[in-house]
């Protein structure tokens, strides 16, 4: 059977955890670890297969964003909002191309790295629930997302360059940080995927490629199509579920993932 059913079992660890605030590159690195999964290029899979969220991410606001192409030349506000998702796309892609190499050869090799940023990750998440904020959420629609706001959330998707952090999470917690309803901040975290995740799937395909066998690029795709329809299914629930719940359970999960990482390791398992 080959590596095959491990790609299938990845792509799904992939398409649940893509957009829930619980870190999909610390998921799939300790689970290719525990799966002893083999590929010719460290970490490679991991990256591309990101690439089914974004298919997903597209399919699910298609009708959006066709709308959103055809008002960009007349209406302000979709032209502020996808300069917002640029302006909020900057710092992760420039300083993941500056640090690509050291994040994949340490970071990525590093299940204490994984462990201790979803500890700490969850305890953020609990705290902007618990502790109430000054003010009300000022801005409950992506299209009035200020450039400020995004530059915040830019900020924050940053640190997701180290596994365990959590783009989806970070991204949603500068989000609220900056004003935004969760509704809101949960949205943008899905528009700014396409590019992030695009950008990062293009780079490193792009750079491995020399390094890739055949047997590879079908795992590649194998788990690519696996991430894709569940990444789907995953935006669906999440949609529904922030519009009436907070993140804190995600926080709680997050330590306590953590803590079984950390325990595995001193098991030696990992």
């Amino acid at each position: 059977m080959g590596e095959w059913w491990k790609a299938i079992v990845l792509g799904l660890v992939e398409g649940l955890t893509e957009f829930l605030p619980i870190s999909s590159t610390g998921h799939l690195l300790i689970a290719s670890d525990l799966l002893n999964f083999q590929q010719s290029s460290s970490g490679t899979f991991e990256i591309f297969i990101q690439f089914g969220a974004v298919l997903a991410v597209v399919g699910y606001y298609a009708r959006d964003l066709l709308a959103q192409a055809g008002a960009v030349r007349t209406d302000p506000d979709v032209r502020r909002f996808w300069a917002g998702v640029v302006v909020a796309f900057l710092p992760a892609a420039v300083l993941g191309l500056l640090l690509r190499n050291w994040i994949k050869t340490v970071l990525f090799a590093s299940p204490s790295v994984i462990a201790w940023s979803l500890i700490l990750g969850g305890v953020v998440l609990i705290l902007i629930e618990r502790i109430p904020r000054r003010a009300a959420p000022t801005t409950t629609t992506p299209t009035a997302i200020t450039l400020r706001q995004a530059a915040i959330v830019g900020v924050a998707q940053a640190t997701a360059l180290v596994p365990g952090v959590s783009r989806s999470g970070a991204s949603m917690v500068g989000g609220l940080l900056s004003g935004m309803d969760r509704p809101t901040a949960t949205a943008f975290s899905f528009y700014l995927a396409i590019p992030t995740l695009g950008a990062a799937t293009l780079v490193d395909l792009a750079s491995s490629l020399g390094q890739l066998t055949s047997g590879d690029l079908q795992l590649l795709l194998i788990g690519t199509a696996v991430s894709a329809v569940v990444a789907g299914a995953s935006i669906h629930w999440l949609i529904r579920y922030v519009a009436h719940h907070t993140f804190v359970p995600f926080g709680i999960y997050r330590v306590g993932a953590g803590l079984l990482i950390l325990v595995l390791l001193s098991a030696g398992v990992l």
